[in-house]
């Protein structure tokens, strides 16, 4: 059922995004050329590798100058990014990773190969256990205010309470964090 929910919202968001998107990819282009897209790899289900699309933020090189890790000031965000990123429209393209299976609407968010190192292995493998997801039980309540600890924590709360009730209430709370409405 829930596959069946993230295919058909994944179509629609895409379809009626449609404009945003080209929007968003003019502006990269305008601003600092082609790619437009920055495809970077996440663990998902079983511990799979995948690569996950974002609209590219950052400066071409960013990999090579930085961490994987960015922060408030961190400059090689570009202009465009700072807005892409704040309005998290940097992330629908991973409409794209829930069609192809990749990811889920609601679940934790995927982590890099170098994340692994905060886990103990059967917190890994509980984290793996579920599909990683768009936005999940850290972002809804935490967006990027929580530290490192307590969004590990919530990634394995969801991984051992998700259901349909819960991915509905996490897609209540992100809408209005994104509305500006508050995250209860």
């Amino acid at each position: 059922m829930k596959r069946l929910i993230d295919i058909a919202v994944a179509l629609i968001a895409l379809l009626l995004l449609s404009p945003l998107l080209v929007a968003a990819a003019l502006a990269i282009v305008i601003e600092s050329g082609a790619p437009v897209f920055f495809r970077q790899v996440r663990i998902g289900l079983g511990g799979r590798e995948f690569g996950m699309y974002k609209f590219r933020s950052m400066v071409k090189n960013a990999a090579a100058i930085g961490s994987w890790q960015t922060s408030a000031g961190d400059a090689r965000i570009t202009r465009a990014g700072r807005i892409l990123r704040r309005t998290s429209i940097d992330e629908l393209p991973q409409l794209i990773n829930v069609l192809k299976g990749d990811m889920s609407l609601i679940g934790p968010r995927p982590d890099v190969p170098a994340q692994r190192a905060l886990y103990g292995e059967a917190e890994w493998t509980e984290r793996c256990s579920v599909r990683p997801g768009i936005t999940g039980l850290a972002q809804a309540l935490l967006r990027s205010e929580g530290t490192q600890a307590e969004r590990l924590a919530m990634d394995l709360r969801y991984a051992r309470e998700h259901n349909l009730r819960l991915d509905l209430q996490i897609a209540v709370w992100t809408l209005g964090r994104l509305t500006g409405k508050g995250s209860n």
